[in-house]
């Protein structure tokens, strides 16, 4: 009998429902007709018995295809499936920044603990450039290039390490600086001639700070929002820290234990350093592994534009007192060598009050409000050092200027961070603004030093320049702030 007369006309078999392309009885017709024959040919009552007792056509199990006719009823099938993708992101999202917590203000103390390491190292350099000029036959710029170059290759790397951090590699980055810093330091402990010092001092130092300088900075600003500034400005201490600490151990060690060993307990502060903030660095935001080095939109916004261009100005002469106090006074005011660090010394510790004071302002009146006149502050101190003639002098313009170059240095990045909405794109973008300056902080010192040999060691040349620098740049700020939001006075930015 077939098995066709037990089915009836509008059953509908279970399982998927059919798909027009494809005909049941044609794909079986072959099959049915072989097998209703070897059921006509049967002789077993049991199985007669079995299909006609069925009386209920619903009972009937449809027969299962041929193994290779099955697999293609159901790759068929599955083709014409509808397909869900899922809609769970890879890493979840943060939220909002915190803005405090234990968390947020532990990575504020971490960068403390780094910028004490790279730029509070960088900011002490006035007190090798003197004991540099004492020991070895070399013109006082070429010796500022070890200097300069630590500074250009701290922001210049920034590129590069600020989107290392939006793309999740931040802690491979900062190891790598660690170890680079380390070298470097040990290195610079052996060296004997002006070219090796300018190799581990200048170079792999640069390299070292690059790496670890700016993504910390970046990270920090993912933790904080309303608190960005003041949270920037802990940070930031920390070059006042290491530029008090690092003379210190200079002036006292020197004489006692030589050069070698003074440079060598100085890295092993850095490798204790070290060892913590890598146990205890923390990223927040998940990583956006695609996008560009460079953001070449972040060009098409004025204020960004003009606001990178004011920093280069300001950035372009605020080095050079930190480079050459020092030297002035024991060159033309016949200070010694003690005294000239002592001026170091005052300058930077005016940062310790004015790294924190225009920070708390700035997150209450806006960061670029407060930037502007600590700008005009430095260029107007600048032209005043043209006057100096007695140590006296020379200590309060030291201390004046000292406070304004602090507010610049401590208020800046939050003016830079506060103009990336994108939290996404905080690392690339204040990598791409750390750059732009580091070319001014490459040639500000050189230049410097070469004016002033141009004048027979007459600083009057280098002091208008210096001076001029910061007009402009204080110039271009006012325009950032125009571009931004007009000339309305009383407004927070």
């Amino acid at each position: 009998m077939h098995l066709n007369s037990f089915i009836a006309p509008d059953m509908a078999l279970p399982g998927p429902a059919p798909i027009p392309s494809m005909d049941p009885e044609k794909l079986y017709q072959d099959d049915d007709l072989e097998k209703s024959e070897t059921m006509a040919n049967e002789h077993d009552s049991t199985a007669d018995d079995d299909i006609s007792s069925t009386s209920d056509p619903d009972t009937i199990e449809p027969r299962s295809p041929p193994d290779g006719k099955a697999l293609n009823i159901q790759s068929n099938v599955l083709s014409h499936l509808p397909t869900t993708k899922s809609t769970t992101p890879p890493h979840p999202d943060p939220g909002p920044p915190p803005d405090g917590g234990k968390q947020a203000w532990t990575q504020a103390g971490l960068l403390h603990l780094t910028i004490f390491t790279t730029f509070g190292y960088i900011t002490a350099f006035g007190t090798f450039q003197t004991y540099y000029e004492t020991t070895l036959s070399v013109a006082p710029s070429t010796i500022s290039w070890v200097g300069s170059v630590q500074i250009f290759l701290l922001f210049f790397i920034g590129t590069f390490s600020g989107r290392a951090l939006d793309a999740g590699f931040f802690r491979p980055v900062y190891i790598a600086g660690c170890v680079m810093q380390l070298v470097g330091i040990f290195t610079t402990s052996v060296a004997r001639s002006y070219w090796q010092l300018f190799l581990a001092q200048g170079l792999c130092m640069g390299i070292a700070n690059g790496l670890q300088f700016c993504p910390t900075m970046a990270l920090v600003s993912t933790y904080f929002a309303k608190r960005r500034a003041i949270a920037l400005g802990v940070g930031a201490l920390g070059s006042c820290t290491g530029g008090i600490v690092f003379p210190i151990l200079v002036q006292q060690l020197l004489p006692r234990i030589g050069f070698g060993w003074t440079i060598r307990c100085i890295g092993f502060v850095m490798l204790g350093i070290d060892v913590v903030t890598v146990a205890f660095y923390r990223t927040r935001m998940p990583p956006r592994r695609t996008g560009p080095i460079i953001e070449w939109a972040a060009f098409r916004e004025l204020p960004y534009v003009l606001f990178c261009g004011s920093a280069f100005f300001f950035f372009w002469g605020l080095y050079f007192a930190f480079f050459y106090v020092g030297s002035f006074g024991r060159n033309n005011l016949h200070m010694s060598y003690q005294d000239s660090i002592n001026l170091l010394l005052c300058m930077v510790s005016m940062g310790f009050i004015f790294r924190l004071v225009p920070n708390y302002f700035a997150d209450r009146l806006g960061a670029l409000n407060v930037l502007l006149p600590w700008v005009f502050l430095c260029s107007i101190m600048m032209f005043a050092w043209i006057g100096v003639q007695t140590p006296t002098s020379l200590y309060a313009f030291a201390a004046i200027y000292g406070a304004g170059s602090a507010g610049i240095q401590s208020v800046w990045p939050a003016t830079l961070a506060s103009l990336t909405e994108d939290l996404s794109k905080a690392g690339i973008r204040m990598g791409m603004g750390f750059s732009l300056v580091s070319f001014a902080c490459l040639t500000g010192p050189p230049l410097a030093g070469a004016l002033i040999e141009a004048k027979d060691g007459d600083y009057l040349y280098a002091l208008i320049w210096a001076g001029t620098s910061f007009l402009l740049g204080g110039m271009l700020l006012v325009a950032a702030r125009v571009a931004k939001v007009g000339w309305r006075i009383r407004c927070r930015i």
